[in-house]
């Protein structure tokens, strides 16, 4: 999604907190039952119009669907596509890894959040992309409490995959704070230097999202408007969780473990990164 910011950092009260970690786990569990089915020969558009059906479901309003004119309710990018891909009819193939990006909207605040699937049999060098790129979310993680700075995340998750692994990370897209609109203050980008940036006190709500290429950093947008490439056609990786800064330890909002367990129930998913 295009951020927009008005240079206000928001902070959120307990009862907030619980309203968004329940809509967070309602994005989370809306792409376990993706992952219970995702297959080859299925289409993005079909993943699409599954997840909106849960969101309405759930009286939940699909957050992606008509921001700033995005067409859809969730986002499916594909192998060399970044993030923000529109859902479309082409058959998912082997080796292809899917990142679907979804929101929920309930009870005035947002969740969100992303999570990128290998299908079938992949390459060890796509594999370990993968891998790579959900270990930094981690990382990041582990820096988003009381008394750091942005800038702590974003160099744990450069430092790994860029430093560590030689990956690409993307410079023009970056996460962000994240409560009643999509995107609030800071943003949260996945590059920068140790003791910079805003310092992170009690409550604030970030979404961490590293977006690593397999190649080169650079990247285009098509005439879409909204699809994000890389430059050089190699594999990118997205993986995304929203979080809640605390003293110590951060309080993780959206729920992964029930999107493994349901990968793992899948054999046409790979889950051996």
């Amino acid at each position: 999604m295009s951020r927009r910011f008005n240079g206000m950092i928001i902070y959120k009260t307990e009862a907030e907190i619980a309203i968004m970690k329940e809509n967070a786990t309602q994005v989370s569990k809306m792409l376990a039952e993706v992952a219970k089915v995702l297959k080859p020969g299925m289409t993005t558009l079909q993943i699409d119009q599954m997840c909106k059906t849960m969101i309405l479901d759930n009286k939940g309003i699909p957050s992606f669907l008509n921001y700033n004119g995005y067409p859809y309710s969730i986002c499916a990018s594909v192998n060399d596509v970044v993030v923000h891909g529109f859902p479309n009819n082409v058959a998912l193939k082997e080796g292809d890894i899917v990142s679907i990006d979804a929101g929920f909207t309930r009870n005035g605040f947002v969740g969100e959040h992303a999570y990128t699937f290998v299908l079938g049999e992949a390459t060890p060098e796509v594999l370990q992309l993968v891998r790579v790129t959900k270990d930094s979310l981690a990382k990041g993680i582990e820096k988003a409490i009381i008394g750091n700075r942005i800038g702590d995340i974003a160099f744990a998750i450069q430092d790994y995959t860029e430093k560590k692994h030689g990956y690409g990370v993307v410079r023009e897209l970056v996460g962000h704070g994240i409560g009643r609109r999509m995107h609030e203050d800071p943003q949260v980008p996945n590059f920068g230097k140790r003791g910079t940036g805003p310092k992170l006190k009690e409550n604030v709500v970030l979404a961490i999202e590293p977006m690593i290429n397999m190649g080169a950093k650079d990247v285009y947008t098509e005439d879409d408007g909204w699809t994000v490439k890389t430059r050089d056609g190699k594999p990118s990786v997205h993986f995304e969780h929203n979080v809640c800064v605390k003293k110590g330890k951060a309080l993780i909002l959206s729920d992964y473990s029930i999107i493994e367990a349901a990968e793992k129930t899948n054999p046409n998913l790979n889950t051996t990164y």
